[in-house]
């Protein structure tokens, strides 16, 4: 067996992206469809920028949670339920906001359209970044 031999399976790793890269590119798209739902000559209202507080705000508790509970017990303890409880209601109240600037007729439809869909894409990025990094036992806060 050569050390150097290409498998099929070798040359797919190589050709798939880092998770991080992955997550980048996911977050650039996102705040670009909310850029452009502010920013588009059309609709050039810059209200639903509030949404990058939502974006801060929705992995705070469950960050808190994990550092604040031990993994140890398998059952679920009510302050991971809680900080899971507070993440989504910070990501239904990101989706209801846009809504509810387009039904006041703050911004237009198609802003809200765009908005939302930026909502989708910024959301699975987070989503991601848990999934991939979340599990990781020796990751702390304090490398950043």
């Amino acid at each position: 067996s050569a050390p150097f031999v290409q498998t099929e399976e070798s040359r797919a790793d190589a050709t798939a992206p880092p998770p991080l890269i992955s997550l980048s590119f996911g977050g650039a798209v996102g705040l670009m469809f909310l850029m452009l739902g502010c920013a588009l000559p059309v609709y050039n209202k810059y209200w639903p920028l509030f949404l990058l507080f939502f974006y801060i705000l929705s992995p705070i508790p469950y960050c808190i949670a994990r550092r604040i509970v031990d993994d140890t017990d398998s059952a679920s303890n009510a302050c991971k339920e809680l900080a899971i409880f507070l993440t989504t209601g910070i990501v239904i109240s990101a989706f209801g906001l846009p809504v509810v600037f387009a039904r006041a007729e703050v911004i237009a439809w198609g802003a809200c359209a765009l908005v939302l869909t930026g909502n989708v894409v910024i959301f699975g990025t987070i989503l991601g970044f848990f999934l991939v990094f979340g599990s990781n036992d020796d990751f702390s806060w304090q490398q950043w």
